[in-house]
């Protein structure tokens, strides 16, 4: 029986709140990296990278990073204006460095979407009442006009080099109760719906990717009502089920298949692929926003950790097994969690997860990675 992964609660709330305090086997050739889209690599920071730090990940060939937008710490009370200030920063440390922003919509505040006690995450996705879902396209629409192609962003900040966000993903590991407490495949595509309308009515070429699914948590085993959990494949079957018409409004879905060998990523995305397929949607990419493992000591109870030789070959095993799949699989992007070590206060891997230590040391996974991207490690 293959493996469930695991995490204790609090990354996102952990990681979002850094952001605003701080205002791949066999080795890839650099001939073999240049055959992909210089897109293709990204990375997850934890905390706000300098463009110091982005110039870095620009000249080892890492073209993306994939942020939060919280509506929690954007909005923060009810009629209060859209406070940016935890997005800002990192736009404009990626721009000047010339690194594109994945960002993912997520995280209702407690004003709009009561908040569950246990988790700390929303009791349920903001498309329950007339005034859930206006408010959420309200924060889309901001969203998109701040950072789109007339984002009022690029007008207020002229010397930032203008990259518009033209890619939006609608929430995050939606399958699961750390980031929806109850998490319903019904619901999501309501708001994957919504979500389409808001956001291609303030830029039309935009657009929309389903929120990274946690492939197979452990919690989904359990036989609890309402679930906690769904397996990701299990989740988009039923929101394709529940959701008619679904198909026209997303262009992508993302997966985070976190296991504890790289050789099960096989049957995790294969299994996600399937249900695209038997819903006649298999042109659809697959975004992989979150892979990865710690450089710490392996520990009981934490499978994730497997010391700075296991994280390498860990690395190089999946980004192999992605980068030689990528067309029979559509991948369309690679993002590893995460950029630097952060704390294990977020997650039981966050704090050994990163490709730089503390200080933005290079770790030996730093290496290993820009061997697949053919860039220069620094």
């Amino acid at each position: 029986m293959l493996e469930m992964g695991k995490r204790p609660m609090g990354r996102l709330r952990i990681w979002t709140a850094a952001l605003a305090i701080a205002a791949l086997g066999a080795v890839g050739s650099a001939s073999s990296a240049s055959a992909l889209p210089a897109s293709f690599w990204g990375v997850v920071p934890q905390g706000l990278p300098t463009t110091e730090q982005l110039q870095r990940l620009k000249a080892g060939k890492v073209g993306s990073i994939r942020v939060p937008v919280s509506w929690a710490l954007v909005q923060p009370s009810a009629g209060a204006s859209f406070d940016w200030g935890s997005v800002d920063p990192i736009v404009a440390n990626a721009s000047t460095a010339g690194i594109e922003v994945l960002p993912f919509l997520s995280g209702a505040p407690s004003w709009a979407v009561p908040v569950d006690r246990r988790w700390g995450s929303p009791t349920n996705l903001p498309v329950r009442t007339g005034s859930q879902r206006a408010y959420w396209q309200a924060f889309l629409t901001q969203a998109v006009l701040r950072y789109g192609p007339q984002g009022s962003f690029w007008a207020e900040h002229p010397t930032v080099p203008k990259r518009p966000i033209r890619t939006w993903l609608v929430w995050n590991e939606e399958n699961f109760m750390y980031f929806v407490a109850r998490p319903n495949p019904a619901e999501y595509g309501k708001l994957v719906k919504i979500s389409y309308t808001a956001i291609k009515a303030a830029d039309p070429g935009a657009k929309i990717v389903l929120g990274g699914m946690f492939s197979r948590p452990n919690e989904a085993t359990k036989k609890l009502h309402p679930p906690q959990a769904y397996f990701a494949a299990d989740f988009l079957a039923k929101m394709y089920e529940s959701t008619p018409g679904i198909k026209s409004k997303f262009q992508g879905v993302a997966l985070h298949p976190y296991t504890s060998n790289f050789k099960r990523l096989t049957p995790y995305i294969e299994d996600f692929r399937d249900v695209l397929e038997a819903n006649h949607d298999a042109g659809k990419q697959l975004w992989i926003t979150e892979l990865g493992w710690s450089s710490d000591k392996p520990a009981p109870n934490d499978s994730f950790s497997k010391g700075p030789k296991g994280q390498v070959t860990q690395l190089k095993g999946a980004m192999s097994l992605l980068s030689s799949h990528r067309a029979k699989w559509k991948i369309r992007r690679v993002y590893w969690f995460s950029l630097e070590d952060g704390t294990k206060a977020a997650c039981n891997f966050c704090g050994g997860s990163g490709l730089f230590a503390t200080g933005f040391v290079p770790k030996a996974s730093w290496r290993a990675l820009v061997k697949f991207t053919g860039g220069n490690p620094g």
